[in-house]
Formats: C-alpha cells, sequence, structure tokens
C-alpha cells in the first residue's frame, strides 16, 4: 500500500501552519509515497493510497470530493461555514457517509456534519499529539516567542500585497487602523519584553519554498516552541503544538467573526488566554497582575490529553489496519 501526504496552495502567502497539521499527521505514517496537493485531491489517478486527511477542508470546492483510489482517515476535519454550503452538496454528503466517522477538529464541524445525517465526532486537532518533539525541561533555554499575534487585526502586507486588497482596505476603513496591532500588544505586554522577544511568523511568501523547505521551516519553529520558556501566539498551530510539547503558551484572542470562531469550538477552553474585546478592552482566564513580562509563568492546564491520547490510537490502527492486511 502506498501513503500520501498534505500538501497545499496558497495565492500570494502560504500558512506554516498546514505544514504542522501535515507533520503531525506524518509520524504515523511508515513511510510517505507521495505529497497530494489538498486542493487537487478530485484528480488523483495513481495506485490505491491511503491519506490521513486532518486539517482545513477546502478552498478549492471544485475538486472536492477526493478521488476514489484515495483511502482516507478523516480525524481533526475542519469543514469552514465558508466552504460548507458547497461541500455539502449530495455528493458531498454521500462521500463523508462513506467514510465516516468523521472526527472533527472542532465542535462546530461535527455538528453541521451531524445535521446532514453523517456521523461525526469531536477529536480537537492532530497537532496535539506532535509530543515526539518535546524536549527535556533541561533543554529549556529563557527564549520567549511572540508568534503572529492579533494577525486578524489589519496589516501592511495583507493591505499592499495588491491594488484591489488595497482599495477594499479604504473602503472597510482598514487602511486607517494598520498600527492596531502594536498598539494592543503595548496594552498586554510589557515594553522590555516587546523589546526582548524573539518575533516568528507563520505566514510565508508562496512561490519562494519546495515543499520540503515548507516542511523544514515548520519543524523549525517546532523546535524552537520546544525549548522556550514562553509562546504568545494568536495562531492555534503554534498553540496547540506548544500544549503537547508542554511549553507554556498564551492564547491572543481577538476573533469575532464567526468564520474564525467556528474553528475555535472545543478548542479554546483547553489554553491560557488573552481576550480582547471589539472595545480594545481585556481579560484574562488565568491569574496576571498587570502586563505579561519576561517573568510571567503559566501552567498549561493538561487538557489536551484527554484528546490527544484516542487521536493516536485512531491513527495508529488505521495504519496496522493495512499492516495486518498485509500479513
Amino acid at each position: 500500500m502506498k501513503y500520501g501526504l498534505l500538501t497545499y496552495t496558497g495565492q500570494h502567502t502560504y500558512n506554516v501552519g498546514d505544514y504542522v497539521q501535515s507533520l503531525a499527521a506524518r509520524q504515523y505514517l511508515p513511510k510517505v509515497d507521495l505529497l497530494m496537493n489538498r486542493e487537487k485531491l478530485g484528480e488523483y489517478k495513481g495506485d490505491p493510497i491511503k491519506l490521513i486527511a486532518n486539517g482545513w477542508w477546502t478552498h478549492n470546492i471544485h475538486h472536492w470530493v477526493p478521488s476514489e483510489a484515495i483511502d482516507p482517515l478523516f480525524v481533526s476535519f475542519h469543514m469552514n461555514n465558508t466552504a460548507a454550503p458547497f461541500m455539502l452538496s449530495e455528493k458531498g454528503i454521500a462521500y463523508l457517509k462513506k467514510h465516516a466517522p468523521i472526527g472533527c477538529r472542532d465542535k462546530f464541524t461535527a455538528q453541521i456534519l451531524n445535521e446532514k445525517g453523517i456521523e461525526a465526532y469531536f477529536t480537537g486537532c492532530l497537532t496535539l499529539t506532535l509530543d515526539n518533539y518535546k524536549v527535556d525541561d533541561s533543554l529549556r533555554g529563557d527564549d520567549i516567542y511572540i508568534v503572529d499575534p492579533f494577525y486578524n487585526y489589519p496589516n501592511s502586507s495583507d493591505i499592499t500585497a495588491n491594488l484591489k486588497n488595497a482599495a477594499r482596505g479604504v473602503v472597510s476603513g482598514d487602511i486607517f487602523n494598520l498600527g492596531k496591532i502594536n498598539k494592543t500588544l503595548k496594552k498586554i505586554i510589557d515594553p522590555e519584553l516587546l523589546k526582548s522577544a524573539n518575533y516568528v511568523t507563520q505566514v510565508l511568501p508562496e512561490g519562494k519554498q519546495t515543499d520540503e523547505e515548507k516542511f523544514a521551516y515548520a519543524e523549525d519553529c517546532l523546535k524552537k516552541y520546544a525549548k522556550a520558556k514562553l509562546v504568545i501566539t494568536s495562531r492555534i498551530h503554534a498553540a496547540l503544538p506548544c500544549l503537547a510539547m508542554g511549553t507554556p503558551v498564551i492564547f491572543m484572542n481577538a476573533f469575532n467573526s464567526f468564520v474564525d470562531t467556528c474553528r475555535f469550538d472545543g478548542i479554546l477552553e483547553l489554553f491560557n488566554r488573552v481576550d480582547v474585546a471589539d472595545d480594545g478592552s481585556w481579560t484574562t482566564n488565568f491569574d496576571l497582575k498587570g502586563k505579561i513580562n519576561k517573568d510571567t509563568m503559566v501552567t498549561n492546564y493538561g487538557l489536551h490529553t484527554k484528546l490527544a491520547e484516542p487521536l493516536k490510537e485512531k491513527c495508529r490502527a488505521f495504519i496496522a489496519s493495512e499492516k495486518n492486511a498485509e500479513k
């Protein structure tokens, strides 16, 4: 049997978090015979191949559903509300019923599938099983990483990407709020820490790296987080792996659109969080006096383990079923 691993195509940028999710799947595969673009699975015409089908589905609705030659394990599956009306066609529903039960990354996805008569259940994210990157605490340093904080706020790189974005930014008023990220960070994080922290982005230009280089960058991020004293982020695929690796993490939550919040149903409660309201006021669900600084210590709740262990068992059983069939 052949084994596939998901890769991804962006327009102007790509999300490193997608590759982090593929790294989570890769650890269960005995080998990787083929890198398979998530947006082109309907075109596959090769030999039968097994695929752990986790992550966000999908941006190219015209290639949904995947080829019949693909034997998928749907775990940690997210169907965004923007794609659901197209994916849950008669054909799409029949396909998911055929491969049910569908393990869903969030409770929203499980709910909309169940409403269509598709057996589905909440699994959480496969990145919660990335404890294979965990290091001994003796190797943990003093580095604090700030990873794409409040990336949903207006930012210059998005608005200046092309004329259409610039025009949209003027009409929406986003172009006048380009300082919102820094302004909000200064409210919550001590100036000394803002100056001394290590900054990482998980969104990079598309077309400048091969898939192998993208996987290498994603691994480099995980190795940094594994040794960190603290990670502060608005990226769930930085925060969730930190839970798996035992790295203290604070999730900066300022998401208010349903496109975003539907992704987090069942996940947000796993984190120590800073929740920022639309008016800029903020609260925490952990004890914090003053601002976050270099001495701020948080303890992860450990709630992720109840999700991680069943996910591991599910993926191992998926691979073992083929090995047993070959005997």
